[in-house]
């Protein structure tokens, strides 16, 4: 996927939740963040305009995946697929004791609010020190996506925002990874 020349559409946009790992060839990463805390693991992967989040505790996995790429990935595992487009929530349960929510927000803006959007953005992300990747599409258009996480005793909370200046594509992400094993 090569998303710095290709046009993307908001109808494109896929939220897949799966409960096991996916390998980082299938993907272009461009930047990435690693948890290891007490008993659990979680790894987060940027790309042009996707995320990918992986969270492992004891024998139970749950990973998140939002892109615009329409290639096929792996059926193995996949727990859900919805379209990005508006709002979603969606909550699931891998084993006894690992459980995962996510929220997912896109807009449409006209190019001052997405101008206006990607700066405040950007500047939030250098000052949480978020990892990013910037790239700038077909038409010259400043892009970027981001990934902010918090670290607790027993969850990740991750939000993402993926910013497109060609049709002023805002997407953001909520999503907690919890385990509840004491």
């Amino acid at each position: 996927m090569n998303s710095a020349t290709k046009t993307i559409s908001l109808q494109a946009y896929r939220l897949l939740v799966y409960k096991r790992a996916l390998h980082p060839e299938l993907f272009p990463i461009k930047n990435r963040t690693t948890i290891a805390y007490g008993d659990y693991q979680f790894e987060g992967w940027i790309m042009p305009g996707a995320h990918l989040m992986r969270f492992v505790h004891e024998d139970a996995c749950a990973t998140e995946l939002i892109t615009a790429d329409e290639s096929t990935f792996p059926e193995r595992g996949l727990v859900i697929e919805l379209p990005c487009a508006g709002e979603r929530d969606h909550e699931e349960s891998f084993g006894d004791h690992l459980k995962y929510v996510s929220t997912v927000q896109t807009e449409q803006l006209p190019e001052s609010l997405y101008r206006d959007t990607y700066n405040e953005l950007t500047e939030f992300a250098e000052e949480t020190s978020a990892i990013t990747h910037a790239w700038q599409d077909e038409d010259g258009g400043r892009c970027a996506s981001i990934l902010d996480v918090q670290r607790f005793r027993r969850e990740v909370h991750a939000q993402t925002y993926h910013l497109i200046a060609q049709g002023g594509i805002v997407l953001r992400t909520q999503a907690i990874f919890e385990h509840t094993t004491p």
